[in-house]
């Protein structure tokens, strides 16, 4: 149970709302950045220290760390004994602070102005033992389905608290020193998960704050994160994330839940497409030798179901033990090659831009994704008008599946029934045109519902213009409402249009395409469609939108005043 203390004092008299914890050793020139950020806390000094936790660094880095606190009251420096992990100094950090809060972070990060205040305050008002602040990603991807809103109270399990289990968070100090909370010293892989997920189990109340930025994960170059893992040497500490699940745990659903996160991130991710194809061939056999015992006894079937249908093939083929199949299915996966192109586009008098455009999926310059229907298992759902080809039924009366035929596997002997059942997933089929303002470097980036096996580069903002689930892949139509998709003020001049396409639980993102004759048909974008906009054929004949700006005003007001009544006379 959590455990409440009175927040100690300052040698000013004022209260210490919140220990900042951050590990040193040997910091480079971002440090810099972290430093001014605390510096432009909006927080008053006096209200909160910082601890620099110098771990064994030498006498440079000392002399830095004590230049920074001469000129900053706030600042402690502990000087600690090397142990080359972050576990050690933020231990000692939590034993030396003197703030109700403890926020731990990086020496390589920094945060937002107002992050410090915001976290106490929504610390405070919510009786919050963690509060888990948004985290953006500098030259990083995160997850962004944990931060659509602020959750006071979060359930584990419910609510995508796993998403985000870096140790970049607000703890309530009585809280951690109460049920012994601590990181594991030394050499220890995950050793964040290990501290997060003991401190979720253990805590009354868990807040989200996404409704203002707080913590600047920076991407470093050569980052650990970046490094290829030693299966012997790492699993081995994943299991022991895995016990803390299963002790705090009964088997059923929210279990299963839980395991799902690392089995999906841990190894199914590395086992997929691209990845699992650059794998030297030894270093391949290492990591199944390690994965596969693995997820034969800790990986139950239960875990499999809200997997996506790629990782649901890769599971049942770890419990098999098919690798031959597995270096199969990752091939396949790697060689998948889709392209969009406008096969034909108009504007519509009210002022819409009307595209088809054909989506092909092939390899080796043949169709990738072959689908038939049979009939299914009768213990398993009936197919519920599922998009795609459904041909070759072999009965007429029985329920239905419609199966993925094209995949190289050398036999479905000994694999589940329905494995290749992928039903589900294309109801969820989806096709996404998105306008990127600003510059794109979009070189066919696949994924598996999670799993990123190409490159991508945003400098931009990236806006979705028009979406709907498709039909025919061959003639897929989208519309764009330019007076709908920018805003009054929006300054936007328009940029490369991309395509997302997520087809049988695989996602494409991928430019759009067009010959140049098929745009020049198109013609002036009406007075309707607000400021002129026009579709161009860019290098190697991708698509752009351009718009006008910052002209065009009136016809920007016209087409709002239009619409506006459209919709004044529909209610009536």
């Amino acid at each position: 149970m959590s455990q409440s203390i009175q927040p100690e004092s300052s040698s000013s008299g004022h209260s210490i709302r919140v220990s900042v914890v951050v590990p040193v050793f040997r910091p480079g020139a971002s440090f810099d950045d972290l430093i001014a950020s605390l510096d432009r806390q909006t927080l008053d000094p006096a209200a909160f220290e910082v601890l620099l936790c110098d771990d064994g660094s030498g006498e440079p880095t000392g002399e830095r760390l004590a230049a920074i606190a001469r000129t900053r009251p706030n600042v402690r420096v502990l000087s600690l004994e090397h142990s080359g992990w972050p576990g050690m100094p933020r231990n000692h950090g939590v034993d030396a602070a003197r703030g109700t809060y403890v926020q731990f972070v990086d020496q390589d990060d920094y945060l937002f102005d107002g992050a410090l205040e915001k976290l106490c305050d929504y610390a405070d008002a919510n009786a919050s033992d963690v509060v888990v602040g948004k985290e953006v990603g500098i030259g990083r991807p995160l997850p962004s389905k944990i931060f659509r809103r602020d959750i006071p109270r979060a359930t584990l399990g419910t609510d995508p608290l796993l998403e985000m289990l870096t140790p970049h968070k607000m703890f309530r100090t009585a809280f951690l020193r109460a049920n012994g909370i601590r990181f594991p010293e030394g050499r220890v892989r995950l050793e964040d998960h290990l501290f997060v997920m003991q401190a979720y189990f253990a805590a009354s109340t868990i807040s989200i704050l996404a409704s203002v930025p707080c913590y600047a994960w920076v991407k470093q170059p050569g980052s650990a994160s970046s490094a290829r893992i030693e299966p012997e040497t790492y699993f081995p500490h994943l299991e022991t994330v895995l016990d803390i699940v299963e002790a705090h745990t009964e088997p059923g659903r929210l279990r299963d839940r839980l395991l799902r996160h690392w089995f999906r991130g841990k190894i199914l991710k590395r086992i997929a497409g691209r990845r699992m194809v650059k794998y030297p061939d030894d270093y391949r056999d290492r990591l199944l030798d390690v994965v596969v015992p693995l997820t034969q006894r800790r990986f139950g079937p239960g875990v499999d179901a809200g997997l996506s249908f790629a990782h649901r093939i890769r599971a049942a083929l770890l419990r098999a033990d098919r690798r031959d199949d597995l270096a199969r299915l990752a091939a396949f996966e790697s060689g998948l090659q889709c392209r969009a192109t406008v096969t034909a586009a108009h504007w519509s008098r009210g002022g819409g831009l009307h595209l088809t455009v054909r989506v092909d999926i092939t390899q080796d310059g043949k169709d990738a994704l072959v689908f038939e229907t049979f009939a299914a298992d009768p213990s398993a759902p009936a197919a519920q008008d599922a998009a795609g080809p459904a041909t070759g039924a072999k009965s007429s009366g029985a329920k239905k599946s419609i199966r993925l035929t094209s995949l190289p596997l050398s036999s479905l002997d000994g694999l589940p029934a329905n494995l290749l059942a992928v039903d589900r997933e294309l109801r969820n089929d989806r096709i996404e045109l998105i306008l990127r303002d600003g510059t794109r470097t979009n070189t066919n980036t696949r994924t598996d519902t999670g799993t990123d096996t190409g490159t991508g580069t945003d400098t931009g903002t990236e806006r979705i213009l028009s979406g709907r689930r498709p039909r025919d892949l061959s003639a897929v139509a989208v519309s764009i409402d330019p007076v709908r998709s920018f805003e009054r003020t929006d300054d936007s001049r328009g940029g490369p249009l991309s395509v997302k396409v997520r087809r049988a639980g695989w996602t494409f993102d991928v430019p759009l395409e067009a010959d140049p004759a098929v745009l020049a048909r198109i013609g002036r974008s009406p007075i309707l469609a607000g400021r002129a906009c026009t579709l161009t054929a860019g290098e190697g004949g991708t698509v752009e939108l351009h718009r006008e700006w910052p002209g065009g005003g009136l016809k920007d007001a016209a087409g709002r005043t239009v619409r506006s009544i459209r919709r004044t006379l529909r209610r009536h």
